[in-house]
This record gives C-alpha cells, sequence and structure tokens, in this order.
C-alpha cells in the first residue's frame, strides 16, 4: 500500500464535518484509503454496488440508527442519490443532540458537480476532498520516470512488467467507457467516446477547437462541449482556462486541455514503455501535464488553495503555468523536457506583461540553480515543496 498524503486530512476533516466526500476517479485508492481510516475507528463500510451491501440499507434511517458512534463508510454513494435526503435527517438529529461530527464518509468517483444532490441536500453539513493519482511524494522507491510512463493510478504503477501495465489502463479505459460512464451520466456510445478521448489525447495540451472536435465526430458543437464536461467532471479531463487581466494586450479565450492521467494519455496513444514514449511527437505535452497535474495534485492533498492558469498573448507571449496564491502576485513557471533548458523570448515577453512574484523552469534533472536574473531552473520535486509551503 502507498502512504497517501490526503490521510491526514480525511481524518482533520471528520473531527469537524458531519459528513465527509472523499472524491475521485475509479481505482484511484479511495476504497484502500477509506478502510485504512476506518481501521482507527468504530466503523461500517458499505459498497453500495453490491446488491448485499445495499439489502442492508432497505430502510436506511434504521440501518443507520443502528450504527450510532461508529463512522459510516459509503462506497460509490452516487449509486444510492435517495441516501442523501436520510443522511441529512441523520445528521441533523446528531446535532441537535450534540454528538460528534465526523460520522459519513462519502466516496464517489466523480466531482460535485456530478454529486449535486449532496450539493442541495447536505449544503452546509459536508466537506469535499479529492483523491487524486499518485504523486511524486507518495511512490516511495518507485522511479519517477515510471510514474511518468504509467501513470498514478496505484494498480498500474504495480504491474510488474510496463506491457502488463498498459494492459491494465487499456482495460481501465475500456470498462469506464462501457460501463461506468453510463452509470454517471447519460448513454453515450462507448466507441464514441473512445474516440473522443484519443483525439483529446493527440491533441494534449493543445488550446480547445470544440469546431474541428465536432467535425471530426460528426456532432454538433454543443455535443461536444457535453462530453468534455463529462469527462472533466469524472476527473478524467483537465481544462486549463487562460489567464485574464486589463494588461491592454490582445489574449486567447480559449482553455487548454488535458487527459489529466499520463499513463491514461499514454494508453490511449498505444505507447507502452518509455523508448517508445520519448519518440513520439507528443512526448512535451506530455511531460508538460505531467508537471501540471504533479504540481496540482500536491497542493490539493496539503489543501492548499491555488489558481492555476496559463499566459498566452496573439503575439506569441506565454506561459505554460501559472499559479495564484490569493491575491497576490502569480508564479510564472516554463515547463522543459530538456535537461539544459533555456529561456525563450515568449517567455520573458509574458513575464514582461504579468509581472510575476517568482518565475521557474521546469525541468527533468536534479540540482536547483540561477538560469537568469529572476529566473531558477528546478527539479519537479522542489517545485511541488514550493507550492505546499507557500
Amino acid at each position: 500500500m502507498f502512504s497517501r498524503n490526503l490521510l491526514a486530512a480525511v481524518d482533520t476533516e471528520l473531527a469537524h464535518a458531519p459528513a465527509v466526500a472523499l472524491l475521485g476517479a475509479r481505482q484511484v485508492g479511495k476504497t484502500t484509503l477509506a478502510l485504512a481510516v476506518g481501521e482507527t475507528r468504530p466503523s461500517v463500510y458499505l459498497d453500495l454496488q453490491s446488491p448485499a451491501d445495499r439489502a442492508k440499507l432497505a430502510e436506511p434511517e434504521l440501518f443507520l440508527a443502528d450504527q450510532a458512534g461508529k463512522l459510516v463508510i459509503l462506497d460509490e454513494i452516487h449509486h444510492a442519490p435517495g441516501l442523501f435526503p436520510v443522511l441529512r435527517g441523520v445528521i441533523d438529529r446528531q446535532r441537535r443532540a450534540k454528538r460528534p461530527a465526523g460520522h459519513f464518509l462519502l466516496l464517489g468517483s466523480a466531482s460535485p458537480n456530478l454529486l449535486r444532490q449532496s450539493d442541495e441536500t447536505l449544503a452546509g453539513r459536508i466537506a469535499y476532498l479529492e483523491l487524486t493519482p499518485l504523486t511524486l511524494n507518495e511512490i516511495g522507491t518507485t522511479s519517477p520516470d515510471d510514474l511518468w510512463l504509467r501513470g498514478g493510478f496505484p494498480n498500474s504503477l504495480l504491474q510488474p512488467t510496463p506491457a502488463r501495465s498498459l494492459r491494465w489502463r487499456q482495460d481501465f479505459i475500456r470498462t469506464y467507457l462501457e460501463r461506468d460512464v453510463p452509470q454517471l451520466g447519460p448513454r453515450i456510445a462507448a466507441e464514441t467516446l473512445r474516440r473522443f478521448c484519443t483525439m483529446l489525447a493527440h491533441h494534449q495540451g493543445s488550446m480547445l477547437n470544440a469546431a474541428a472536435l465536432a467535425r471530426s465526430l460528426g456532432v454538433d458543437g454543443k455535443t461536444v462541449a457535453a462530453y468534455l464536461d463529462l469527462m472533466t467532471d469524472l476527473l478524467l479531463v483537465r481544462r486549463l482556462p487562460p489567464w485574464h487581466a486589463s494588461i491592454g494586450k490582445r489574449l486567447v479565450k480559449s482553455p487548454k486541455v488535458y487527459v489529466r492521467d499520463s499513463g491514461l494519455l499514454h494508453a490511449l496513444l498505444g505507447m507502452a514503455d518509455k523508448p517508445a514514449l520519448l519518440g513520439h511527437p507528443i512526448v512535451g505535452a506530455s511531460w508538460e501535464c505531467f508537471v501540471i497535474e504533479q504540481v496540482l495534485n500536491a497542493a490539493a492533498q496539503a489543501q492548499r488553495e491555488v489558481e492555476a492558469s496559463f499566459y498566452r498573448s496573439q503575439a506569441g507571449a506565454e506561459i505554460d503555468l501559472l499559479l495564484r496564491f490569493g491575491d497576490a502576485p502569480p508564479w510564472a513557471i516554463e515547463i522543459k523536457r530538456s535537461l539544459a533548458p533555456n529561456l525563450e523570448r515568449g517567455f520573458q515577453s509574458a513575464c514582461a506583461d504579468v509581472q510575476p512574484a517568482r518565475r521557474f523552469v521546469v525541468y527533468p534533472g536534479v540540482q536547483r540553480y540561477r538560469l537568469s536574473e529572476g529566473v531558477e531552473a528546478l527539479p519537479l520535486a522542489e517545485l511541488m515543496a514550493l507550492v505546499v509551503s507557500a
């Protein structure tokens, strides 16, 4: 079992909130983490995909009343939306009785947007945490390059060979599209969704062109937007918004789109090993997304509030990643795969526009050094540590 950074945060939230929702993509390790939390206190675990466990909730108020004083872990909560009003009543009765908080841990394979029932019914009673795929500071002695190639899903990372890891990810994608997506969202043909995801993979890190995607799929722009919303809500795709400010420049308005997990990206493109990845045209965009996800995942697991965007002007000035903490000026981050990174004129021009508080170039080396006046080159792990402590 990998040691997950979010474990302490789950404990903290359970001490203060009547219910905690632990969200994350399927197979990311939510159940393992929840069971580890349950081992530290009296608890009961129910898998709401199991007919036997669902039968226990035939009279949910009676069952939950019998579990007073225990942590009730409800896995795949989106399969039982009718439970949310019951949970609200139980929580409110506990509040009136002045019982300790932290009675329910809800696990879901979607974002809060797909759990609207919890937003509406448990407003003011629930805290949300996202368990992301594994980060660099959670993999122990595993090679960072293996994490990049195979992605952060524990079962993918633990496979004995690259070929077995690729097979696991391909099976995961097929199962997700054929079985899980229809349960979580609208019924869309699995082959259509696979084509859509493969197109996104080929355009990794590019600005969204919904019209071009719609033409390739033979659908309209609104349908493409709905597909993208669904993949985003399932925590499989990230839309990185453009940075906007009144600086008198013409800026791009479309977001960049990424398949969030690098292992799933490589599986969609059929890349089984590192030589295949390094020889593929997508290698730079893959590394860029890997860096972005590692940084944002580390911030999320440390519960650091950070606003992420990118900067690009019509004149070609560009910053790969801008991180803003509160109202402070942002950090400007350029992402390079080279061991000898160079500063490009577009980055310098963009920094002149944005006036960031700090400027970094992330590269795959191991040393931190000054690249130019006010700009440091540093390894990814050091940037993650800086973001967590910012």
